[in-house]
């Protein structure tokens, strides 16, 4: 069997299409279900506003969940997180830096780092 040249070319495009979905199906994690690792304890309340602080355990997650009656936001004030928001690449978000997750927000998060990860997170609790 002889292979033209542009047989050549279209075969290994194929190929790198087949390599490049297989990474990208190994590459996303699988979302948990349940939080590991996770405490908030309540600072302030006051009207419809609710201020915590969050901590993230080294290794720890906080499982798939959606923000459609709690938009929240977020700043980072020790650690590291990765964020996991969907429809959207992973983001991994370092202290100092701050986050928000609106009415369409479903996402999970992790802790890869062995530091626990502490943040304030400031939001509309759900009744």
């Amino acid at each position: 069997m002889h292979l033209t040249r542009a047989n050549m070319t279209i075969g290994a495009l194929v190929t790198l299409a087949l390599a490049f979905a297989a990474g990208v199906a190994v590459g996303q994690a699988k979302a948990p279900t349940a939080d590991k690792g996770l405490s908030a304890d309540k600072l302030e309340a006051i009207d419809t506003l609710r201020m915590r602080k969050v901590m993230l355990l080294p290794n720890g997650v906080i499982g798939l969940h959606s923000h459609k009656d709690q938009p929240t936001v977020n700043y980072l004030l020790q650690g590291v997180i990765t964020f996991h928001q969907e429809g959207k690449p992973p983001r991994v978000v370092k202290a100092g830096e701050s986050f928000a997750e609106g009415k369409d927000t479903t996402h999970w998060a992790e802790n890869r780092t062995g530091v626990a990860a502490v943040w304030i997170a400031v939001d509309i609790p759900k009744e």
